[in-house]
């Protein structure tokens, strides 16, 4: 079963899920148009980030533009979001359009190497995004889904080539990646002058290995603060920093899920 469904069973997406749409407190994303839905690494990562006083922020991949929504609803920053999938940029282009925050969201249907060539003059101080990973894994047939959770077409390498070029020299990339290939973009960073300054672990329940690691980027070496979240009591209730985390974003959240699969 996928990470994003595995913990999300039951009455969670149900309450708040169709096939076309998936409802926050604040806003409503649209996902008809995307081959990748709204799903538990996007509202992990949008949960978790911290805005601070960022005023530029960029968001890479933006799929239906939820990450972008998320970092909106909590800061007062200017946000570009791009995507390379013409479906996935009209889909955060709409849901823009319909939030309360249109007027400082800016998407657009571009890669991030030439999004980096052509705004060689512009810094963000905060870059965030969910960023494909399966090249340990076998490829789904469909392109878009192919485009959306393969780094053929961003690897990590051109990833931090983007974030070295764009970001601020105070400025904070934040991510979130599997295990495996968090620790392999991790190395990848420090190598480059990227250094992980806040790793949050995410397990599905405490008798789990870890599944995914958010991490924040700066080029400011220092001591790491690493943390630990659990998703699930092991009766199926959702642990009380979980609720915590999202508690800005889903509505009503239950406190325990019917079906419950690992």
């Amino acid at each position: 079963m996928n990470f994003c469904h595995a913990f999300l069973a039951g009455d969670l997406l149900t309450n708040f899920m169709s096939d076309s749409t998936f409802r926050f407190k604040q806003f409503t994303v649209h996902q008809e148009k995307c081959a990748m839905k709204v799903g538990t690494d996007a509202v992990l990562l949008g949960s978790w980030i911290q805005p601070n006083d960022a005023s530029k922020i960029l968001d890479i991949g933006s799929g239906t533009g939820i990450i972008s929504l998320m970092v909106a609803q909590k800061s007062t920053g200017e946000i570009d979001a791009i995507d390379i999938d013409l479906n996935a940029f009209l889909q955060t282009k709409e849901n823009f359009r319909i939030s309360p925050w249109f007027s400082r969201l800016y998407p657009h249907h571009i890669s991030l190497q030439d999004f980096s060539k052509k705004n060689v003059d512009t810094k963000y101080d905060l870059i965030v995004t969910n960023p494909p990973y399966f090249h340990h894994a076998s490829k789904p047939s469909e392109e878009s889904r192919l485009h959306a959770r393969h780094n053929d077409f961003l690897s990590f390498d051109e990833l931090i080539d983007g974030t070295l070029d764009l970001l601020k020299k105070d400025g904070r990339l934040v991510l979130i990646l599997p295990s495996k290939e968090g620790m392999e973009f991790m190395e990848k960073a420090q190598k480059r002058g990227l250094f992980c300054k806040k790793l949050c672990r995410i397990k599905t329940r405490s008798d789990k290995k870890e599944k995914r690691l958010i991490m924040e980027f700066s080029f400011q070496f220092g001591t790491l603060a690493d943390s630990e979240l659990i998703v699930q009591e092991e009766d199926g209730a959702f642990t009380n920093e979980y609720i915590e985390l999202t508690k800005d974003y889903y509505i009503n959240l239950k406190s325990s899920i019917e079906g419950n699969k690992d």
